[in-house]
């Protein structure tokens, strides 16, 4: 048995996900950070030059929330659907729009997927071109196109057609080295032909041809098949041979409507109704051959997303500072992962905060000295037990350490009898390399303001992580060299999902 998923699919299934974000009863995402330890072949694998590649497995998840410094919410206005970036430049081969890509019949650049192929750039100005047809594989040789015509034109012995334009904002929030963001156009979609034939491929030039200019029909089940209202070809025949495809010589003189089939047929008998063009059978010789595109369907402009591959989503998000103060900039993140639905801490609801804080935090009653980023803490809890984890930061004005519990070995953060015990009660609080010390403020049942305008409630001296943690999903995940954070400082996170 042979099978395959086909592209339809792909775009169904990116489709889906994209209208999650916006559907009534849909999913909420947040992008989180984290990972400020660094990478290790002790601990984690790898290193922070070469970060290891992450694992689809359970641990990894739990470990995931267990390094989290915090989330930011990623909204219906932060996504789109994208495509492979594809810049215009002159002297170029570029593949052309095919109806039947395939492995036995594959592209100028030998693609045999028409979603693999180079059939569509991206000009200077952010203007999106289709290549309708590419000059029997030649070069694009003239100036870069500007048109927004809804009609297919020809440039460069190309034939192109106009798809869209990529605004200004979406520029600023979605163009990468590597993707741009996909949109259809209202006013070429309004204009867009259903099954109209628009470009056309000579398979066979012929020989003994009578030199002159003629047309044919395409016949098969369009618009009146055979008459002046179906699609109509232009052949010119020189040299006793069928030119190439290009303006003034063959090309589609008419597109016409409806095709889902259709075929030129260059013998005798067929003429047309109008008497105005010459019947192909003058044509006479032997051997000539011309093949039609058929459009998608709609028509070409009709849908961009779907015409052009869009089976990638681009989500974008970005950091700024603090970030309402969940953002702590005292220390570098490695780890960026997508989660779906994650629910705020000791609740089932699902979170809809714009960000939220995913580290623990003590407050002290005096001045412990200045505990530094990652560096071992202990802490004797009130079960009279050693509980261990490791610095995010800490706010020497507000008296707040942040910190994190990894439920591994690797950072010394279990006990040494190997438990995991969380930081409650009294009791000295040590810093392994800072030496410094204090005492959590018990005292502490309050809300106490950040300097960005939120605030932290502590019981007992200490506050829980804002989502809970191992809640939710992690559908995405990815491992990168360390990433400094600075108060004034902004990250610009984009994340590619291929369908």
């Amino acid at each position: 048995m042979t099978a395959i998923i086909t592209e339809k699919f792909r775009s169904h299934n990116a489709t889906q996900f994209f209208e999650s974000f916006t559907e009534a009863s849909g999913n909420v995402y947040y992008l989180m950070i984290g990972k400020p330890n660094a990478f290790t072949s002790a601990t984690s694998g790898g290193s922070d030059d070469s970060p290891p590649v992450p694992a689809d497995d359970i641990s990894s998840e739990f470990y995931a929330w267990d390094s989290a410094l915090a989330a930011k919410k990623i909204s219906s206005t932060n996504i789109t659907f994208a495509l492979p970036r594809r810049d215009w430049a002159n002297s170029t081969i570029y593949d052309m729009y095919g109806d039947n890509v395939s492995s036995s019949n594959a592209t100028t650049s030998g693609a045999t997927n028409i979603f693999d192929s180079t059939f569509f750039f991206r000009t200077s100005d952010n203007r999106i071109y289709k290549v309708l047809d590419n000059n029997s594989g030649a070069a694009y040789s003239g100036a870069e196109p500007t048109s927004e015509s809804t009609s297919s034109f020809v440039l460069g012995g190309y034939t192109l057609k106009y798809m869209y334009s990529i605004t200004a904002a979406e520029q600023a929030t979605f163009l990468t080295t590597d993707f741009m963001p996909v949109t259809t156009d209202s006013v070429v979609s309004a204009a867009a032909v259903n099954g109209a034939i628009e470009s056309i491929s000579v398979t066979n030039t012929g020989s003994g041809l009578t030199n002159g200019t003629y047309f044919a029909a395409v016949y098969g089940d369009g618009t009146s098949a055979g008459t002046s209202s179906g699609a109509i070809v232009k052949i010119t025949v020189s040299g006793t041979i069928i030119s190439a495809v290009s303006t003034g010589n063959t090309g589609v003189q008419q597109a016409g409507a409806g095709y889902t089939f259709g075929t030129v047929n260059l013998g005798s008998g067929f003429t047309f109704s109008d008497a105005a063009l010459t019947s192909a059978s003058a044509i006479g010789g032997s051997s000539s051959a011309i093949s039609v595109f058929i459009s998608p369907k709609g028509g070409h402009g009709s849908n961009a997303v779907n015409e052009l591959g869009g089976h990638f989503v681009l989500l974008q998000t970005s950091l700024e500072g603090a970030d309402s103060d969940d953002f702590l900039t005292g220390n570098d993140f490695r780890n960026i992962n997508l989660v779906v639905d994650p629910t705020t801490f000791g609740t089932s609801t699902v979170g809809s905060a714009s960000s939220f804080r995913t580290t623990y935090a003590m407050k002290f009653s005096g001045s412990p000295g200045t505990f530094t980023a990652d560096e071992v803490i202990t802490h004797t809890n009130s079960d009279s037990v050693v509980a261990t984890g490791t610095v995010v930061e800490y706010d020497s004005t507000l008296k707040i350490l942040y910190y994190q519990q990894e439920r591994f070995g690797g950072f010394g953060t279990l006990s040494s009898d190997g438990a995991y015990y969380v930081f409650s009660g009294s009791g000295t609080v040590t810093g392994a390399s800072s030496s410094a010390t204090g005492t959590p403020d018990l005292t502490a049942d309050s809300a106490v303001s950040l300097e960005g305008g939120n605030t932290i409630t502590f019981t007992n001296g200490f506050a829980n992580p804002e989502l809970q943690p191992d809640s939710g999903n992690i559908i995405y995940r990815e491992n990168r060299k360390p990433i400094s954070r600075s108060t004034d400082q902004t990250e610009d996170i984009k994340i590619i999902v291929e369908f």
